[in-house]
């Protein structure tokens, strides 16, 4: 049995290091007592050299990633992060093509870049896609499975091995869990998928990259979520900074 995939994604929280250490410190010394799990904290990237060394002593269902990354090795890209960089500080994950990045005006063909140079790097990359909204005539079918194939342009079946799909429909951002997506939706959209990346790489890569869920998701909606909805892990946001709900949902997911 596969373990359960958790990403905490903190975005650009919280303001002090100090905070930072507290939220960390609580929610890594919780995470190594669920077994079934792996837990991924992405900090801002700033943070993740104060995380390095205690991660390391968590345990093997405890890992960091970052939040970004930049397709270039080394040169002249200023505020980059390359994938050796992330590596060297502890990072064995990152977050690609966020909603958020996409919102301002990251392409498909970047993402496919930074999903690419991440796994072929290393690490294993969290390639986030969905659709801004959901229309009657079933148009946001073709939209994600053109997105899904546009943001892993160039990748070869064996890169799957180092890639998770997060699907983030944009419509469910935000919103309180009662209006997070129901689960049954989620299993469809899973399978839909599914189907999408097994018609592009094969039936065997496509069952090496994980489905995760993200949009809304807390530790009131996210059993009933990964269950039903059959996905094999979740990208959560905001709840992720707060270490007594974090626990509750982490505590959730491994007693499934």
């Amino acid at each position: 049995m596969k373990k359960k995939i958790i990403v905490g994604n903190w975005k650009m929280n919280p303001e002090t290091s100090a905070r930072a250490r507290e939220i960390f410190s609580t929610i890594s010394r919780r995470a190594k007592k669920f077994k079934q799990l792996e837990v991924v904290i992405c900090p801002p990237a700033v943070y993740l050299g104060l995380f390095k060394k205690s991660s390391a002593k968590t345990g093997k269902n405890f890992s960091l990633g970052v939040q970004d990354i930049f397709w270039e090795r080394s040169g002249p890209y200023t505020g980059e992060i390359s994938p050796a960089m992330a590596l060297s500080l502890g990072a064995s994950f990152t977050i690609v093509g966020h909603s958020e990045r996409r919102a301002r005006g990251e392409t498909d063909l970047v993402v496919s870049k930074k999903a690419l140079a991440a796994a072929r790097a290393g690490l294993r990359a969290i390639v986030c896609v969905g659709e801004r909204e959901r229309d009657a005539g079933g148009a946001y079918f073709e939209f994600l499975k053109n997105q899904i194939k546009s943001s892993l342009a160039g990748a070869r079946p064996r890169d799957l091995r180092r890639v998770l799909i997060a699907y983030e429909p944009l419509w469910a951002i935000g919103k309180s869990f009662k209006e997070a997506m129901k689960p049954a939706d989620v299993y469809e959209m899973s399978l839909f998928i599914k189907k999408v990346l097994t018609d592009l790489f094969g039936k065997d890569a496509a069952l090496a990259a994980p489905i995760l869920y993200g949009g809304s998701v807390n530790f009131e909606n996210a059993g009933l979520i990964v269950k039903e909805g059959e996905v094999e892990g979740l990208l959560v946001g905001r709840e992720s900074l707060d270490p007594e709900n974090f626990t509750k949902l982490l505590r959730t997911i491994n007693g499934l």
